[in-house]
C-alpha cells in the first residue's frame, strides 16, 4: 500500500509543478500588461496637457 502512494505522489508532481509555472508565466504576462497600459495612459495624459488638447474620457477609442 505504501508503494501506491508513492506512485500518486510521483504521478501528480510533474502537473503540479507545470500548473505553477503556467500560472506564474500568465500572471507576470497580465501584470506587464497592465503596467504598460498605465505608463501609455500616462504619457498620452502627459502629452495632450503639453498641447493643449482635452483630456480623453475613460472608454474613448482612438
Amino acid at each position: 500500500m505504501d508503494n501506491w502512494w508513492v506512485n500518486a505522489i510521483w504521478s501528480i508532481t510533474p502537473t503540479v509543478i507545470i500548473g505553477i509555472f503556467f500560472a506564474f508565466v500568465i500572471r507576470t504576462i497580465l501584470r506587464a500588461d497592465r503596467n504598460e497600459r498605465r505608463i501609455y495612459r500616462e504619457m498620452e495624459a502627459e502629452e495632450r496637457e503639453r498641447l493643449g488638447l482635452p483630456a480623453r474620457e475613460d472608454g474613448a477609442a482612438s
